[in-house]
């Protein structure tokens, strides 16, 4: 499953590229992109694990940012 996400205070570009590379370790998702121009999450991941891989995506945004949320 493909899905796009809004990022609520995402303050930098740099925050951005380490959240990616964070989401993109967690198990079960395929591919997740953060554009800091649009502010947007796009994560591809599996189905059947969809929640609980955005829970921990979650995580690992506020470990970088602390304001920063997904919003879904």
């Amino acid at each position: 499953m493909k899905k796009k996400f809004k990022m609520e205070n995402l303050d930098c570009a740099n925050c951005a590229a380490k959240m990616e590379a964070a989401i993109n370790k967690i198990d079960g998702v395929v591919e997740a992109n953060i554009s800091f121009m649009t502010q947007k999450l796009t994560i591809e991941a599996d189905d059947d694990k969809f929640d609980e891989i955005m829970k921990k995506a979650q995580a690992e945004v506020s470990k970088v940012e602390k304001d920063c949320k997904i919003v879904m």
